[in-house]
């Protein structure tokens, strides 16, 4: 005979675990992003979604992404299910340095990428300073003509 220790909130915790994720890693869309350059850079990870099922969407500065992960139908008999099925989105908020017009994304292989680049007004420049006497000879040169 074998006995066997069940914790039911144990096991209440792990599933809630899998279906909402941890605050360390979410179990719906993971995702890294980073700075290259003059760009920013996010990657989703969306396995087993297909391209069609992708929507991205920006109003003002919020970024949403949805995908869909469709349930297999058929007759099968489930033996581990650990993967969320069904549709989940993810939003966020990005900075008004940056360019949401010129977003470009890309799907390859289950990953997501988009790159944001940054606005043209945000970048840095070097801002000319006028001298004194150049301002007033050119006032005076404008005087005589």
């Amino acid at each position: 005979m074998l006995l066997r220790n069940t914790d039911p909130f144990r096991d209440l915790d792990r599933l809630t675990q899998q279906l909402m994720g941890t605050t360390n890693r979410p179990a719906v869309m993971p995702m890294d992003a980073w700075r290259e350059g003059d760009r920013f850079v996010i990657e989703f990870d969306l396995p087993g979604v297909s391209a069609e099922s992708i929507d991205l969407d920006v109003e003002r500065n919020v970024l949403t992404v949805r995908a869909e992960r469709v349930a297999r139908n058929g007759d099968w008999e489930a033996l581990a299910a650990e993967r969320p099925r069904g549709a989940f989105s993810r939003q966020l908020i990005l900075g008004d340095n940056l360019d949401l017009d010129r977003i470009e994304a890309s799907y390859t292989d289950g990953v997501l990428r988009l790159e944001v680049p940054v606005a043209e007004r945000a970048k840095p420049r070097k801002i000319q300073i006028a001298r004194e006497s150049d301002s007033a000879r050119e006032r005076a040169e404008l005087s005589a003509s």
